[in-house]
């Protein structure tokens, strides 16, 4: 098919990667070290070096995209293994959606912006101390 396709399905696996590290591990900087370090050793065992690149960026993409979904979890009421073994059977649908020709790119891309989507509805941290310090 060619090498955009190929670079397309390291970059969904490299995506799945991230995501899943960060659900497991439950850091995002500790998720992005061991996502990258993955996603490269597959890109140079089953392909060349432009995807290893791919599967690279989109792990850290990944890995930094889910941070936000993982800390929310974690702050609420969700326990450490439930919030692995969800974000890790997610990462396994998108590693097996990462074989439909160009689905891969559309993880890459769908993944941080929702990320960055969650962060921006987070509340502030300090918000009801305000309320607590009027007279």
């Amino acid at each position: 098919m060619g090498a955009w396709y190929t670079i397309g399905l390291f970059v969904g696996l490299g995506t799945a990667l991230g995501v899943a590290a960060t659900g497991v591990l439950r850091r995002a900087l500790l998720g992005l070290v061991v996502s990258a370090v993955v996603a490269v050793v597959l890109g140079f065992a089953f392909g060349q070096w432009d995807e290893a690149v791919g599967g690279l960026v989109v792990a850290v993409c990944g890995s930094l995209g889910s941070a936000p979904l993982v800390a929310g979890a974690l702050r609420r009421v969700g326990t450490c293994g439930g919030t692995g073994l969800l974000l890790g059977l997610a990462a396994l649908a998108g590693a097996a959606l990462a074989f439909i020709p160009v689905v891969g790119y559309l993880e890459a891309a769908a993944v941080p912006i929702l990320g960055a989507r969650l962060r921006r509805r987070s509340p502030d941290t300090h918000a009801g101390l305000r309320t607590l310090a009027r007279d």
